[in-house]
């Protein structure tokens, strides 16, 4: 039989070994736990911090809407001419220079320099603490800025801070591009600008092509004007703007003879490439003095409809050459919400009550048939008429 003996030595050197196993795997678990931990962490705040920035946004948005009714109140009071001292008053307040939330007066009362939109609660995990810090009103903008949808119509004060002789119109940005890319599908037709139909203008090689608009001008003179004054091409004149390759960079279009001319489009370029921002096409529209007035003395309006597709597009006054702005057409609202101390800037353009018109008493996809009689007997009356358009 053969005896075994475990020396003391034996046995510590085992022990030793247990305990470096026991230490590497607590030091494992532990590490694993922080990552845990961190990781659990740094989600709730990058949580806590979106639903801030969030909040803050909704703030500086509450801030716009106040602003809206600043500007109501305004076009209200200076619309009535028993109300002459509060227009002034409201006029002041939208003067430039303005402070923080002075145009907003009679319509908010700031505490401690701000507009609380939800005060604070008891319980931390509801506590947003939202207000808007600053809002200001810009009557005078050096633009006005849309959107047309397909086939939609856009009736568009051109009211300027002074005269002005040319609509500098841009349309087509990168927010219309359709396939990813850059490359702008405009027509490169070898001779005219032929107005093809729906379904061979959008084809599917060429899914960028920007539309054609159709730009309308009604103009008179602020000294007066009769009904046939618009029946000789100076002061309601339109023009069909297709765009093109073909060309130089820079597209004019007169339309003081558009009546006398056949109603051809007339081609504008476009570049092939938007990679820069801003808009693929560009023209510079030149207008006609109004009948019986100048530049000065204009009232004019810009029907504007885009066909084929909807676009983007950016109009700008000018006299010649140097640049007008437009004069309480689309106000400009800068507004600062906070969410606790975290801040939200937004600038956001307003409609006017009275730039707001109606683009059709009729808008029809398809035909339109209607039948109109006049009787003075009930006989005459066939309610089961039908018509075929």
């Amino acid at each position: 039989m053969m005896k075994v003996t475990i020396s003391s030595k034996d046995k510590y050197e085992r022990g030793a070994v247990s305990l470096f196993v026991v230490v590497f795997a607590a030091m494992l678990i532990t590490v694993v736990t922080v990552s845990f931990i961190r990781i659990m962490v740094r989600d709730q705040q990058q949580a806590t911090a979106v639903d801030l920035s969030q909040s803050a946004y909704d703030s500086a948005q509450a801030g716009v809407e106040d602003a809206k009714r600043a500007f109501l109140r305004y076009e209200t009071v200076c619309g009535d001419a028993s109300l002459s001292a509060e227009c002034t008053a409201a006029k002041k307040s939208l003067e430039l220079p303005q402070s923080c939330n002075e145009s907003l007066s009679g319509i908010v009362t700031p505490v401690d320099g701000e507009v609380k939109i939800q005060q604070t609660t008891g319980d931390s995990t509801l506590n947003l603490d939202q207000a808007y810090t600053c809002v200001k009103i810009f009557l005078q903008t050096p633009d006005y800025k849309g959107v047309l949808s397909k086939d939609e119509s856009k009736l568009i004060p051109l009211k300027g801070v002074s005269g002005f002789d040319t609509i500098s119109l841009n349309w087509f940005s990168q927010d219309d591009l359709k396939s990813g890319t850059n490359t702008v599908d405009a027509p490169q037709f070898s001779s005219g600008t032929p107005l093809l139909s729906n379904a061979n203008w959008m084809i599917s090689t060429a899914p960028n092509r920007p539309p054609v608009l159709r730009a309308q001008l009604i103009q008179f003179s602020s000294s007066g004007f009769t009904l046939s004054d618009f029946d000789g091409g100076y002061n309601a004149s339109t023009v069909f703007l297709y765009p093109s390759t073909i060309g130089s960079t820079t597209s004019n279009v007169s339309l003081s003879s558009s009546r006398s001319t056949p109603s051809a489009p007339a081609p504008v370029h476009c570049d092939a490439i938007l990679s820069s921002g801003g808009y693929a096409c560009s023209v510079n529209i030149v207008l006609p003095d109004p009948v019986g007035g100048t530049a000065a003395t204009r009232t004019a309006y810009l029907n504007l409809s885009s066909l084929y597709r909807g676009t983007n597009y950016q109009i700008k006054l000018s006299s010649g050459g140097v640049n007008v702005d437009f004069d309480s057409v689309e106000p400009e609202v800068d507004s600062t919400g906070r969410a606790n101390d975290l801040f939200r800037r937004v600038s956001s353009r307003i409609e006017t009550v009275q730039g707001t018109y109606p683009t059709a008493a009729v808008s029809v996809s398809g035909n339109l048939c209607k039948n109109f009689s006049v009787t003075d007997t009930v006989v005459g009356y066939n309610a089961g008429s039908d018509c075929t358009p």
